[in-house]
């Protein structure tokens, strides 16, 4: 059994290893609602750039991404949802959460 610094258990399922236990049964959960046919276009751990790399003083800087938990698209009111499945929410959570909201406002967002 592993914990991460947040003391959640790392948790396996499908061969897939999740962050938490809440994050695993979430995954089962969005499984069953794509066997259902209530959504589709499950995708794990979506990456989205916040900001792009750059220079500055001639020296490069990486681009900020934030990676999302789930990202689906919900059949029967036509929306794409992004899911982060949280216990804690860190500082740079909330901002990259923030960032988020303001650049990809097509998304229907989703604290589990």
């Amino acid at each position: 059994m592993t914990y991460n610094k947040y003391k959640n258990r790392k948790t396996k399922v499908d061969g897939i290893e999740f962050d938490s236990l809440k994050e695993a049964r979430r995954y089962q959960e969005l499984k069953l609602l794509v066997r259902g046919g209530a959504i589709k276009d499950l995708e794990l751990q979506p990456v989205f750039e916040l900001i792009p790399k750059q220079k500055h003083d001639g020296k490069t800087i990486r681009k900020a991404n934030y990676i999302a938990d789930f990202k689906y698209m919900d059949i029967q009111r036509g929306i794409e949802v992004v899911e982060d499945v949280k216990g804690f929410k860190t500082d740079v959570y909330k901002l990259k959460k923030k960032m988020f909201l303001y650049k990809y406002p097509q998304y229907e967002f989703k604290e589990i």
